[in-house]
Parts: structure tokens; sequence; C-alpha cells
């Protein structure tokens, strides 16, 4: 398959994946709050694409809900090109993507984040995931949550699931805290071993997000929340937070590329608090 044409359908699904995502939250929220658009752009002087985020505060359901789509390209910095796979050779590069992040208003419902992504350097590759925050201990969501990702996976192929569970495990993990931020989920990277396939599969993780947070939200949504268990909620914001500005490698690529600052760092949420 022609390169730009992988590009295009790549690009294509993850914008349309935007759409459908907001669509669905705006289902949920029945007009109680509105997204607010913003068009960005990489470079102002020449072409190197940009993108849309779309953020949503003060819901009746979502605290602070962003969702982000871009299609960006140009030329990797020098500092960069030697640890991005296939930069050394061409330096240039094209990406496009999408990140959802969701902090919820009652602390009964978990915050729960997706990206899924494209790369092309002088080579291709998928990468993304999703994960799930809560701060109240919830076992039966826990096994819900992790029996929908097997069978998501197991579509594809059987070994997926313990792997890149495996690998969000060690990723979305605290060194400082010796704590792991969430009940994880799946991550995967530099993931190209046939393309097709492999966006199959990057598809079925996005129709997977989308299917899994509506229905934790209209479990939970009703549930009752105290004061206290909302100042359990805050205080493990400030975990997201700090897992967010320390180690999250879409917030280092973002702003290493010249990425716009509102876009990457919609994922913190509206209010925190540390001890």
């Amino acid at each position: 398959m022609d390169l730009e044409i992988k590009k295009e359908l790549a690009s294509n699904w993850f914008k349309m994946l935007q759409d459908s995502i907001c669509e669905s939250i705006n289902k949920l929220e029945k007009k109680n709050a509105k997204f607010k658009s913003t068009n960005w752009k990489r470079n102002l002087k020449k072409d190197e694409g940009g993108g849309e985020y779309r953020i949503l505060k003060n819901g009746k359901i979502f605290d602070k809900v962003g969702v982000n789509y871009s299609k960006v390209y140009g030329k990797f910095p020098k500092k960069l090109q030697k640890n991005i796979p296939g930069a050394k050779k061409n330096p240039r590069f094209w990406a496009s993507g999408i990140s959802v992040v969701m902090h919820m208003k009652n602390p009964q419902i978990p915050a729960m984040h997706f990206n899924t992504r494209y790369i092309y350097t002088s080579h291709g590759w998928f990468g993304g995931g999703m994960d799930v925050t809560p701060c109240l201990k919830d076992k039966s969501l826990e096994k819900w949550f992790h029996k929908e990702l097997k069978v998501s996976c197991d579509k594809h192929n059987k070994n997926y699931y313990k792997k890149y569970k495996k690998w969000c495990d060690e990723y979305f993990y605290l060194p400082h805290r010796k704590e792991p931020r969430g009940i994880g989920g799946i991550f995967f990277d530099y993931k190209k071993d046939n393309w097709e396939k492999d966006f199959s599969f990057v598809r079925e993780v996005g129709v997977s997000f989308k299917n899994i947070f509506r229905e934790i939200v209209l479990k939970k949504y009703k549930k009752k929340w105290s004061n206290k268990q909302k100042e359990i909620q805050l205080e493990k914001r400030g975990r997201y937070v700090e897992f967010n500005l320390l180690y999250d490698r879409g917030t280092k690529f973002g702003l290493q590329t010249n990425g716009n600052v509102e876009a990457i760092l919609m994922s913190l949420p509206p209010i925190a608090k540390w001890k």
C-alpha cells in the first residue's frame, strides 16, 4: 500500500474517532456542558501541520475532558534524532494521533486515558493504549475492565493482552512514589509487524475505549459520594500530575517537537491537591 494512503487512512481514522468520542460525551452530558474547540498550527511561518483540541469543563459528569487530534510533520531537532526510531537515517517525520484524558466530577468514577498514534520517519509504526485510574478501590470494576481488554486483544492476537498489560504496568508507574498510577490497562509502541493488521488493532482499541468509558460512566455516575472521597480524588489527581509532567512520553514528545502547549497539557486536572 502506498505510504501516503497509509498516512491518510490513519489520520482520517483518528479525526473520525475524535468526533465520535466527543459525540458520546455530549450525549452523556445532555447539554450540561459544551466542548470548546481550538485549532492550532505547528509552525505559523510554514506548513508543518497542526491539529484540534477540544476541552469540556464543569459538566455534570466530567469535571474536565480533553480530546486532542493532531497531524504534524517536519524535522526532528538533532538532540531528539538519536532517541527516535529511524530518525538518524531520516530526521524528517510525520505523526498523527488522538489523545483523550477524562477527569470526573464524581470520585466513584475513575479518571481514564486513551491514545493511539501513527508515526513515520524512515519507517512507520503505531503506538498507544488506555488505562484507568480510580481513586477508590473497586475490584469488580478492575476485573471487568481487564476482561474487556483481553476480549478486544484476543480478536487480533492471543499474546497481545498479556504483553501489553505488562508493558502498561511497567510504564504507568511512579518510581519516586513506588506505586502504580492506577489499575493498569494496555500499552504498546513501535508496532510495525503488518500495517493492515496493526491498523485494524489500533481501530479496535479506539472502539473498545469508547465502549468502556461509556459503560463505566453509566454504571457509576449516579452513585453518591462524600467530601472525604472528594479529597481522596484530589490527592490521587496529584499523582496523575506528577506522572504526566515527570514521565509521560507523549508530553515530552509534544513539547520537544513544538506542539501546542495547551493541547499537550490538557491531560492535567482542573484541581489537584498534595498533602
